[in-house]
């Protein structure tokens, strides 16, 4: 069951968890009749965004939880990911194109 526009699935920090965010991207993208490419861009990006936020955020830290919501608005869903962790200056990342970057297998998240 999909939560209304405007609520939010809350979890708690485990990675077991994503299996629920899994779910909420297939019922809202079954309901709103999202093409196959856009679903697993939207399984990618939005799970991603969990992992990070658990992980990252939240320093995997169960008794920390993570908030997942959506909107529907015409022809356009957005997701919304928050954790409970610090942030971060999202500015001073380093380009994950640079030549001294390229390899690295962390980075590109943002990017």
């Amino acid at each position: 069951m999909i939560p209304a526009k405007g609520q939010k699935l809350k979890i708690e920090s485990s990675s077991d968890n994503l299996r629920l965010v899994e779910r909420l991207i297939e019922d809202v993208c079954e309901i709103y009749n999202v093409s196959e490419d856009n679903f697993g861009n939207i399984l990618i990006a939005v799970t991603e965004a969990v992992n990070n936020a658990i992980s990252h955020g939240n320093q995997n830290n169960p008794s920390k939880s993570v908030q997942i919501g959506f909107e529907n608005m015409e022809k356009k869903i957005t997701f919304s990911v928050s954790d409970e962790g610090n942030g971060f200056d999202y500015n001073g990342l380093p380009d994950p194109t640079d030549p001294n970057n390229i390899d690295k297998i962390n980075g590109r998240g943002v990017f």
